[in-house]
């Protein structure tokens, strides 16, 4: 049987339980594809999960590998798949949330969750995109359906899903305000954000109002401050914490709303994607790239909550 280099973890903990070892090559079913991997980007849903957070619960127990943005080249193709064929360029976010193993050489997935790839970008830039670009996109389109004209606050508006929300925004026709560091503000200006927050120094709720909609990336309280700023009628879409009954009672109390939100593979909404970033309306901002070997330290990286945009895994090349 074919093998391939994989991250696999055997125990719930820090960093240190991420270790690259020689595992089964998976074979595609029917209306799969096998995808040869050249990078894979990390997210926080990673190392929550790896600690025993984020998607654990349905993973299950270790040993499984971690990663859900892949970028690659299709390998071989399962009977019934008509819309891409072997060498073809794609990325994807299969599987979420159920194990996709994208921290590995070789994955396998419904043909349909993958698209090719954005062509301006190189495999390191593309796996950037999937998970974080996808859960703007959703939140944005289907959860808040944002129109031209609103106001919109995404609040990190620096980190993986920020920096997407920002641009697709703007894409909408929203008028866009973001929280972030002042180091990020010049930044986040030229992506498109017409106002920005600076969180160390003032509290967003004593500053900004008449929002339509709010992208919670924080968690927290945020999403219960949050009310304050919105119209009547306006919306928190909440993403890390989801609704808790604190939030829900208070936003229904004042004649507001609320969405739990997790994102889903869209294969359709990917391609959008791809076109506006080959447009030139949307940028991938990777901060830095690691090598496989070292998905130990890109992890630590991670967690230390200061990337700007996202981190990647090289896997292959």
């Amino acid at each position: 049987m074919p093998s391939m280099r994989a991250v696999v973890q055997h125990a719930f903990g820090g960093p240190e339980v991420l270790q690259v070892e020689e595992v089964a090559r998976p074979e595609p079913l029917p209306t799969e594809v096998l995808v040869r991997v050249h990078a894979a980007g990390i997210n926080p849903v990673d190392w929550k999960t790896r600690e025993g957070r984020g998607m654990a619960g349905v993973l299950g127990e270790p040993p499984f590998i971690l990663g859900w943005d892949v970028s690659g080249v299709v390998e071989e193709v399962g009977f019934g798949v008509t819309h891409l064929e072997p060498g073809d360029e794609v990325y994807g976010m299969p599987w979420f949330p159920r194990a996709a193993g994208g921290y590995a050489e070789y994955v396998t997935a419904p043909s349909r969750q993958f698209v090719r790839k954005p062509a301006n970008l190189s495999h390191e830039q593309a796996a950037a995109v999937p998970l974080a670009a996808l859960t703007a996109w959703q939140a944005l389109v289907d959860a808040a359906d944002v129109r031209p004209g609103q106001r919109v606050l995404i609040h990190a508006a620096a980190g993986g899903v920020g920096h997407f929300a920002v641009q697709l925004a703007k894409h909408l026709g929203a008028h866009v305000t973001g929280t972030a560091s002042a180091g990020r503000h010049e930044w986040l200006a030229r992506l498109g954000a017409d106002e920005l927050v600076d969180y160390h120094a003032v509290r967003f709720e004593d500053v900004v109002e008449d929002i339509d909609v709010v992208i919670d990336l924080v968690g927290g309280d945020t999403s219960l401050r949050s009310l304050d700023v919105l119209r009547p009628g306006g919306i928190v879409v909440a993403i890390p914490s989801g609704v808790a009954p604190e939030l829900g009672a208070a936003a229904t109390s004042r004649g507001l709303r609320t969405s739990a939100f997790l994102v889903e593979p869209d294969g359709p909404a990917l391609a959008k994607i791809a076109e506006l970033v080959d447009a030139g309306e949307v940028r991938a901002e990777v901060e830095k790239v690691f090598p496989l070997d070292q998905v130990a330290q890109a992890h630590a990286h991670g967690e230390s909550n200061r990337t700007r945009g996202k981190l990647v895994l090289r896997v292959a090349g």
